[in-house]
Parts: C-alpha cells; sequence; structure tokens
C-alpha cells in the first residue's frame, strides 16, 4: 500500500470527538491527535510556504489531515541566555539565574502585557467545527531547569531551597496568568499543560520534591482551565509512574501525551488508565522511525481496535512529528483511522 496524505479522505472537523475523549468517553469516531508536526510537513500539505503564514500553514494542515483542532502557539516565553540551536542541548547549557541577585534582576516576563489577539483576529480562518489547542512556552519545571541549569538546580534545592521557591513560584504564577487569559477565548477548545518532569526511568525531580515546588502551579493551571470550562492535556516526557496518581486524582489533568516503549508501552498504558485519564497519541516514535509503514499501519488499527468500545484514546505518535520522521510512515498511523 502506498501512504500518501492525498489518499486520506479528509473528514469534516468535529471538536466534539476530543471533548468526548478528554471526558473519558467513546469518539463519534477515530480521532487524531498530535502535539505539533514539523515545517516541512506543514508546507508540503498546506501549500503555504511562507514562514509569515505559519499559523495559517499549521491550521491548514492538520485540517487537511483529519484532524479536529490545531495547536496553536502564542508570543509569551521567558527570555534565557543564548543556547546553541543544535538538534539537542545540554540541560546545564548557559543558566541566567544562578542566585538572589540574578534572580531579582532577570527581566520576568508580563503575559498580560503580551498581545494574545491572533486568538480571536484568526477565527475566520479555522474551519467550521474545528477548535484551537494552545500550549505553554514550556511548563514550570523546564523553564526554570532552562533558567538555572538542572544541576544548579539539583544543588539549590540543599543549598539554598527558599530562592528555588522563588524561582519556581516566578515562573509559575506567569504560566498560570497565560492559561487565563488563553482560556478566556472561545476560538480556544482545550489546553496543553506541556512540562518534561522525567527520564527514562525517574522523575527528574524527586517525587516530593516535585509535590512541593512545582505540582502545586499545575493544580492551578488545571484549576484555571476547568474554571473557563477547557479540558487540559498534560503533554510530559518521562517515567512518571511515581506521580501518576497525583496526575490524575490531585491536579485532575484530563489527558496525558507523551508514551515511550522504553517506559511503558501505549498499549500498556491504556490499560492502566482507561476510565482514569484519556490516552492521547503514544504511537512509540523510534517505532514509527524504524519500522515499515505497514508495520505503523498494523500497530495504530491494532491501538484503535483496543480503544474502540471504551473510549478515551486518540491516535497519534508518542510524542511529535520531526523532520527525521519517515513521512510515508507518518501518513501510515493517520491512515488507520479511516479503516477503522
Amino acid at each position: 500500500m502506498i501512504y500518501k496524505w492525498e489518499s486520506i479522505k479528509m473528514r469534516k472537523p468535529d471538536f466534539e470527538n476530543i471533548l468526548l475523549i478528554l471526558n473519558r468517553e467513546k469518539p463519534k469516531r477515530p480521532t487524531l491527535f498530535e502535539f505539533f508536526m514539523n515545517q516541512k510537513l506543514y508546507e508540503e500539505v498546506s501549500g503555504i510556504k511562507d514562514p509569515e503564514k505559519i499559523d495559517m500553514a499549521r491550521i491548514k494542515t492538520f485540517e487537511k489531515l483529519g484532524y479536529d483542532y490545531t495547536t496553536f502557539h502564542c508570543s509569551f516565553v521567558f527570555q534565557r541566555n543564548e543556547r546553541a540551536h543544535d538538534k539537542s542541548v545540554s540541560l546545564n547549557e548557559n543558566p541566567t539565574i544562578s542566585d538572589k541577585k540574578s534572580f531579582e534582576e532577570y527581566p520576568w516576563p508580563d503575559a498580560e502585557k503580551f498581545d494574545y489577539s491572533k486568538l480571536e483576529k484568526i477565527a475566520p480562518e479555522i474551519p467550521d467545527g474545528m477548535k484551537l489547542i494552545v500550549p505553554g512556552p514550556g511548563g514550570v519545571l523546564e523553564n526554570v531547569i532552562s533558567l538555572v541549569g538542572f544541576d544548579n538546580l539539583c544543588f539549590m534545592q540543599l543549598d539554598e531551597p527558599e530562592l528555588m521557591k522563588n524561582i519556581c513560584d516566578a515562573v509559575g504564577s506567569r504560566l498560570l496568568k497565560h492559561y487565563e487569559i488563553v482560556s478566556a477565548f472561545d476560538t480556544v477548545g482545550a489546553l496543553i499543560s506541556n512540562d518534561d518532569w522525567g527520564f527514562k526511568t525517574q522523575t527528574m525531580l524527586g517525587p516530593a520534591l516535585m509535590r512541593e515546588y512545582i505540582i502545586p502551579w499545575h493544580i492551578k493551571i488545571a484549576e484555571a482551565a476547568h474554571k473557563a470550562g477547557k479540558p487540559v492535556i498534560l503533554h510530559s516526557c518521562g517515567n512518571l509512574a511515581e506521580l501518576m496518581d497525583d496526575i490524575v486524582n490531585v491536579i485532575k489533568y484530563d489527558g496525558k501525551h507523551s508514551y515511550e516503549d522504553n517506559i511503558k508501552p501505549v498499549e500498556e498504558a491504556y490499560e492502566e488508565l482507561c476510565g482514569k485519564i484519556a490516552v492521547m497519541g503514544g504511537i512509540d516514535l523510534d517505532f514509527i522511525c524504524r519500522s515499515t509503514p505497514e508495520q505503523v499501519y498494523e500497530r495504530s488499527k491494532a491501538m484503535l481496535k483496543r480503544s474502540s468500545e471504551r473510549g478515551a484514546y486518540a491516535l497519534g505518535s508518542g510524542n511529535s512529528i520531526p523532520e527525521y520522521v519517515p513521512v510515508k510512515n507518518y501518513y501510515a498511523m493517520i491512515s488507520a483511522v479511516k479503516d477503522s
């Protein structure tokens, strides 16, 4: 079988499917979920090559490939020192904050001073039935590590715990304001709280430290989303087994995204989490890259069959679709929805 995006039957967007899944129910039809793709794919599918029109390219791509939403990024961001623009960078590279003085001198952003108007202006371009899903500029832990450096943060929690708390609170409070602003727009149907918490074998910080410094802000973010009537998905990489109860029952996230076979295959995760939280995506990225299109298609189809009666699942990758993913394998994955 030849897998091309042109052969994927376009479906009318219906965001209700995403809402049903995040409510741990059965969608009206097999449903797709992806955090983001890549510039080359956006250009190929949308036909839009102007980098100034990336928002339109993303909307057109998600629509043409059969998604019920598009992820949409805002300009709010935390400034940090220049870092290498490589495919991967050190978690310790060129930290911005190292002590109380640099903390106080740091130009902390004010979310209310950023321009969110494009969330309203883009409304005429959003296809009927489609909504926006908006992430943050990284999460609480991600931004703290970016500003401080991972090794420095580990020392700081022992040497200067008050400074660590002040930094976490400064980041968390500003992310909370970002989500409060975003969730008020009618074009926005759901939020993504994107914050990588773990390595392959454990969380970056111990569970006790996560509960002391990081999780309280995630609770507030989820509460803000729910107060606005919007579900929120946690995108977090790593082994979060020790914090899964917090994610489900304390923070009360509606969906969990990011899965890896080396940690726990999505099939196993679905059996454990079904009925507790929606499982979004999960087809292992390494598997997608190394397998044949037919193998990717069959695993995707089997995952849809597994969840067909119980719901609370949307098909997608375990993380995202970067440029190195063989495009025919990606198309093989999403082709499974039309045959299920």
